[in-house]
């Protein structure tokens, strides 16, 4: 597509969502709506405006932690409400002006590629099986003559299929021409960009439709249409995957966030969720884990285990019930039952049942670190800050409060105490 402004109207408050929290911001696999807006124009234009109004600051905040170079304006809503308004006082930089809205998550580039049609206006339509609830196309001989409201449709026009998807590209010349021509003189007393539409009509200037896929035009107004539109995305980035090569288990029971990575050959089971900035290199994730924001290399983890950030597993078994936080393991076993945080553990040791690295004082986190060929027996608690160098072995139900040299045995149990028929002394029998 040659060179091309973008705007995208993201005012709204979003009423039917029946939140406090800004439309544009409900996530979908982990990213607000609007960051898909984003990224896709980002793929078609060095020149994207975002309209905002509705908790304004909350939004453009949430925007800029990922992507940098977008201009902001705030609607003059007091003034100027409505989409046409929305679109009044902006500059684009390129002779094409692409209008998209922030509610429609599953937008992709490829189909905004095709708006690349010489005319004055480039309608978005859908054919629909059904479009009642719709705006009403009319076209003729490949132009739009006509776009009519469901309640102010005629008997002919209630039955015709075609409806507004709302995504316009506009010759930038004629957006400056006509937006000071837009009236509010309506029911709603707002600036329609429809009415853009109504005066290229009467003044013959070209537009034509653009027939696009409903499932990428699909827009988000509830919770429920939040849900469907996160399902189709999940589908989209986990087909990816397999068609890479990831093996995947009941892959419609699997949650993968936008921005996890998946490297050579790996199996995702079932009730997995890979959340964040997961990176997963050739490992397996077992039934009912979660990994957020951590790799694993070359390692396996689980059922039912849970990888928390900032972990990094390399060539190491993490069973089940057995959790990670800000965590490096290299060659390491973690059967099972243990917590193990704050910590670097180097190849060659094994982590008993019900070890924990006790990391917080009330106040502050403290490391751990154990070195190579420690066998740590169960119900281990290794009170941080502390060292355990290599060749060590620590006596189940021991805890560590200080350092241990290397090749120690390291043990503080108390005696076992046995007192001879206390049992029928207690109970009294």
């Amino acid at each position: 597509m040659n060179k091309l402004s973008i705007i995208i109207l993201a005012a709204g408050a979003g009423t039917r969502m029946k939140s406090s929290n800004p439309k544009v911001l409900h996530k979908i696999s982990g990213k607000p709506m609007l960051y898909y807006s984003i990224k896709e124009a980002s793929k078609l234009s060095d020149d994207i405006t975002v309209v905002l109004y509705h908790q304004a600051s909350k939004v453009k905040e949430e925007v800029g932690k990922y992507f940098k170079n977008i201009n902001f304006i705030i609607q003059d809503h007091e003034n100027f409400p409505g989409t046409g308004g929305a679109v009044m006082n902006i500059e684009p930089k390129y002779e094409k002006t692409l209008v998209l809205n922030a509610d429609m998550p599953l937008i992709q580039a490829k189909e905004l590629e095709k708006f690349n049609i010489d005319a004055a206006i480039v309608m978005s339509v859908l054919n629909l099986e059904d479009a009642n609830g719709y705006g009403r196309v009319i076209i003729k001989d490949g132009k739009v003559v006509k776009i009519v409201e469901q309640k102010d449709a005629n008997e002919d026009e209630l039955k015709v299929n075609t409806a507004n998807a709302g995504v316009y590209l506009f010759e930038t010349k004629f957006l400056k021409e006509y937006l000071p021509k837009l009236s509010n003189n309506n029911a709603q007393k707002e600036y329609y960009i429809t009415d853009l539409v109504e005066f290229a009509i009467n003044d013959n200037k070209v537009l034509k439709p653009l027939s696009v896929n409903e499932e990428n035009f699909k827009g988000v107004n509830s919770k429920y249409e939040l849900s469907q539109a996160e399902i189709i995305h999940q589908n989209r980035i986990k087909k990816e995957f397999m068609q890479n090569g990831v093996t995947m288990r009941l892959p419609d029971t699997i949650y993968i966030e936008e921005g996890v990575q998946i490297e050579g050959e790996c199996v995702i089971e079932n009730g997995v969720s890979l959340l964040g900035t997961a990176k997963i290199i050739n490992s397996i994730v077992k039934t009912n884990s979660v990994v957020e924001d951590s790799i694993l290399d070359n390692s396996d983890v689980g059922p039912m285990a849970r990888i928390r950030p900032n972990s990094h597993l390399k060539d190491t078994h993490v069973g089940n019930f057995v959790e990670t936080k800000k965590a490096k393991l290299n060659s390491v076993k973690a059967g099972h039952l243990s917590y193990l945080g704050d910590c670097e553990i180097d190849e060659g040791t094994n982590i008993g049942a019900g070890t924990i690295t006790c990391n917080y004082d009330g106040v502050n986190k403290h490391k751990t670190i154990i070195g190579k060929n420690v066998f740590i027996g169960s119900d281990t608690q290794l009170v941080a800050p502390v060292t355990i160098e290599d060749d060590v072995i620590l006596a189940a139900g021991t805890c560590v409060t200080k350092d241990i040299k290397k090749g120690s045995l390291a043990i503080n149990r108390a005696p076992m105490k046995i007192i001879k028929d206390y049992f029928y002394k207690f109970f009294k029998k």
